[in-house]
């Protein structure tokens, strides 16, 4: 919910929200709008630590929004995710596999 700037990041508990991500087998997301950025790399970094696959969400609303992968990958490397890790980085197979 942040907007890097303007609006500060929601106060929810993130170490609690990996680890029942990680339970569940949730995905995590990456919003990659340079204005946002969530999740941080530091969260990036505890997430794939404890397993648990992230997604790299453009937060396209135009096609042009599609540019904004480059933030969201930059944000992943920040927060040491590999391509194993990002499962929408995989073949299309692989990563429908993952979701069920």
């Amino acid at each position: 919910g942040r907007l890097l700037g303007r609006r500060k990041a929601y106060d929810v508990d993130l170490a609690a929200i990996i680890a029942v991500a990680k339970q569940t087998r949730t995905v995590l997301e990456i919003d990659a709008d340079p204005a946002r950025l969530d999740l941080s790399g530091e969260y990036v970094r505890q997430a794939v630590a404890a397993g648990v696959k992230i997604a790299i969400d453009s937060d396209g609303h135009s096609p042009r929004h599609f540019a904004n992968l480059e933030y969201g990958i930059g944000q992943a490397r920040r927060g040491w995710a590999e391509q194993k890790d990002v499962i929408n980085a995989r073949p299309l197979a692989q990563m429908l596999k993952l979701l069920k």
